[in-house]
């Protein structure tokens, strides 16, 4: 008959001298499921992060726009001599509208990484590009509506 004795360093050891092991069935279970990649997940926080440099820049970009018609009518007080100022310009409808684009992508991309992050920890991922095709096509159409307003001055 074999009996286990513990050491005081928890080392199991039968009345052979043999070392024995003893196998925790909850461990066992963790093994057979596979572990998550942490290079995925790293990978998933740096495109979230790029996401939201983007938006910032976008939203940074929008307030210089805004701006930049408020800094055309100091420069033209401080200008001598008359100065031919637009009746209406667009900068501020178009400033708002690219921070507006910037926190909606900001906000779009929280919602992208956590999904992302629940996917793979479901070893389930299913690329999306919602978030992408979004982008797209408000650049495009901040980018046409700049074009447009841009085209009288020259």
């Amino acid at each position: 008959m074999l009996v286990s004795h513990q050491s005081p360093d928890g080392t199991n050891f039968n009345n052979e001298g043999c070392i024995t092991l003893s196998v925790d069935m909850t461990t066992q279970n963790n093994i057979d499921k596979p572990v998550a990649n942490p290079g995925d997940h790293l990978a998933n926080e740096r495109t979230f992060l790029a996401w939201i440099r983007t938006s910032i820049a976008l939203m940074g970009f929008g307030f210089v726009v805004v701006k930049f018609s408020l800094f055309i009518r100091q420069l033209a007080l401080i200008l001598p001599g008359k100065v031919v100022l637009p009746t209406k310009g667009y900068s501020s409808e178009i400033g708002i509208l690219l921070v507006a684009i910037g926190a909606a992508m900001a906000l779009l991309s929280f919602f992208r990484y956590r999904s992302t992050e629940k996917q793979l920890l479901d070893h389930a991922y299913k690329p999306s590009f919602l978030l992408s095709v979004f982008l797209t096509a408000s650049i495009l159409v901040i980018s046409a509506l700049l074009i447009y307003y841009l085209l009288p001055s020259i």
